[in-house]
């Protein structure tokens, strides 16, 4: 031990000021100051390889380059020991006793006079000051890497004063002891020490051990290339990162320097927990700044509807505020939402192309995300609307298409793209939407959720065809009038639709001849559009009165609208009632519930008159 005296310093009172407001008030989470000094170690070993590698003449330069915990649970006590640059003691007075930089005065500046806004950039050395949060004592012995330099040992209890003093022999590299406050022995257990270190420093990438045993053993596989990793590695990787125990669907895997420097890996899981009602699923990308975690399952840095995503993002160019809890440059964080984003899209694109088989299984599992996205992201919405599947009347059942594949086989001619709503792809091609279809060969899209509707009607268009429901009141496909020859003559047709309509009262607001129905007798439609968020209305509120007033469209050539147009003629009360029955007959197929009461005496009448 050196015979030097102590030499006993005040901090600089912008030191004092930080100290406070980091003791009291700057982090949520008390163990965060293990990842600040654990990086703060990294670092320092970062700028030794650094003149390791410029051919700097550095002590003790075969020394392992790594990084070691030790906690005594009986003195209470957690030592974090590096192997890396160290200080000199000018260097411990600049770094720890005073502020040196004009920005990180600044920042004292701000946190005093803005009511300690800790939403700002942090600067070098603070971090070492969150030791104070869990330690009244810290003790930091340290020698620099230059040849002739002696050791220090610097002491404070983060009150207003620190000593120095020159210390022992030791190598290269800082120890820095905590003796933890009453309120914290808790560090001093390797159990908690590991879980903190696996939680926010898994990926430094130097070697941590606590008390002699490696804790960082997953690689930040995100940094390497990918030509140097296996199949099994990021599997390992996956299930680590997601605490999953199967191997994930798609993984994307990449680099980038413009616009932004990113290193990505992100994973698409087997499973979608959320459809199967273990409740909405929280973000599962965890953000880093050169290996170190800044914000876990960050709800930020992608959009909302990307939560079943699972994996990393890593930039060097985030700004921070000075706890790493709270990304502060929000157009920043923007722009690597859009980045990875559409890149992510990108790449489901040409998993798309390339297997659509394997594209055909993940939209069946996370496909209720993509369509929340082209409901919601205005950003992305062209390259979301791509990856939209859906069946059709083309094509068997199971069998998806995508509305390029749809345009691909449009007719010369066809002027939209068509598509029809129902619960299920039976009710679907039972119902009287698709005749004039099939008489037509237009192929029809089935949409079977009422998202679906939304997000088509919410398009308008499609590589410049207009998307139109098959239920639209006003779709015309250029079908021609009915003939006379085997239909009703004209002026029964207009005679009929009128007593129909003073029949049905406010529960239509039109009846007409129809120029879409081959072999249904009667169609309703929509007097608003399309029935398809009726059908929604109607499904999540029970207590609704009737549907709203529907356009009756009538098949002048079946043979039930004959019939009917001879019973009105005969003035046969029973007309009446058939009447009735169409109309309701045409709502059921609409898929509107309609109220039984009514009908079952209806029925009972009609059943009744037919036995007689």
């Amino acid at each position: 031990m050196s015979n030097s005296a102590v030499e006993t310093r005040e901090f600089q009172t912008e030191i004092r000021q930080l100290l406070d407001i980091v003791i009291n008030s700057l982090y949520t989470e008390r163990e965060i100051f293990l990842r600040e000094l654990i990086s703060n170690a990294a670092d320092a070993m970062e700028k030794v390889r650094f003149l390791q590698l410029s051919g700097q003449e550095v002590k003790d330069r075969d020394l392992p380059l790594e990084i070691s915990l030790e906690t005594d649970e009986t003195a209470h006590t957690l030592a974090i020991i590096d192997s890396g640059i160290g200080m000199t003691k000018e260097e411990l007075v600049e770094n720890l006793g005073t502020i040196a930089h004009s920005g990180s005065k600044e920042f004292i500046k701000h946190l005093t006079q803005d009511n300690k806004d800790l939403n700002l950039i942090g600067q070098f050395g603070v971090g070492f000051y969150a030791a104070f949060m869990a330690a009244d004592k810290v003790v930091l012995s340290t020698r620099s890497y230059r040849p002739d330099a002696p050791s220090y040992i610097w002491t404070s209890e983060g009150t207003g004063s620190y000593q120095i003093e020159e210390g022992p022999e030791m190598a290269r590299g800082t120890k820095i002891v905590l003796h933890l406050k009453e309120n914290a022995h808790e560090f001093s257990s390797p159990d908690t020490i590991k879980r903190v270190i696996r939680q926010y420093s898994s990926f430094v990438p130097y070697p941590i051990s606590v008390n002699g045993e490696k804790v960082n053993t997953v690689q930040a596989l995100w940094t390497k290339n990918k030509s140097e990793i296996s199949e099994e590695e990021y599997t390992e990787f996956y299930k680590f990162i997601a605490n999953a125990y199967d191997e994930p669907l798609f993984r994307l895997h990449f680099s980038s320097d413009a616009p932004l420097s990113l290193n990505t890996l992100l994973f698409v899981p087997q499973e979608n927990f959320e459809k199967f009602g273990f409740g909405r699923l929280e973000p599962g990308v965890s953000v880093y700044c050169k290996k170190v975690l800044i914000q876990e399952k960050s709800k930020d840095i992608l959009p909302e509807w990307l939560r079943f995503v699972k994996g990393v993002i890593d930039s060097e160019e985030l700004p921070l505020n000075i706890s790493r809890e709270t990304m502060q440059d929000s157009a920043l964080i923007a722009k690597i939402n859009r980045v990875v984003t559409g890149r992510f899209l990108k790449f489901l694109n040409e998993q798309a192309a390339s297997d659509p088989e394997k594209y055909k299984t993940f939209w069946e599992k996370f496909g209720m995300f993509i369509k929340e996205g082209t409901a919601t992201d205005f950003t992305h919405k062209q390259e979301l609307v791509k990856l939209l599947r859906f069946e059709s009347s083309a094509m068997d059942k199971g069998t998806l298409i995508s509305l390029a594949d749809y345009v691909g086989r449009m007719k010369e001619g066809q002027a939209a793209i068509y598509y029809v709503n129902g619960p299920t792809r039976e009710a679907i091609e039972a119902g009287p939407y698709l005749e004039v279809f099939r008489k037509q060969e237009y192929e029809v899209i089935y949409t079977y959720e009422p998202v679906d509707d939304y997000i088509l009607n919410m398009l308008r268009e499609f590589e410049g065809k207009k998307l139109m429901s098959a239920d639209q009141a006003d779709l015309d496909l250029g079908q021609e009038e009915k003939s006379e020859e085997t239909g009703l003559p004209a002026a029964e047709v207009e005679s009929l639709n009128a007593w129909v309509k003073e029949v049905l009262g406010e529960q239509v607001t039109e009846v007409r001849a129809s120029k879409r129905l081959v072999d249904s007798p009667a169609i309703a439609l929509s007097a608003y559009g399309t029935y398809s968020m009726q059908r929604v209305m109607q499904m999540t509120n029970r207590d609704l009165n009737a549907p709203a007033p529907s356009i009756l469209e009538l098949n002048t050539d079946h043979p039930m609208i004959k019939k009917l147009n001879e019973l009105r003629k005969q003035d046969d009360p029973f007309a009446k009632t058939a009447a009735e029955q169409i109309f309701e007959n045409a709502r059921i197929a609409a898929g509107l519930i309609v109220d039984p009461r009514e009908m079952v005496d209806r029925l009972n009448r009609i059943i009744e008159r037919a036995l007689s």
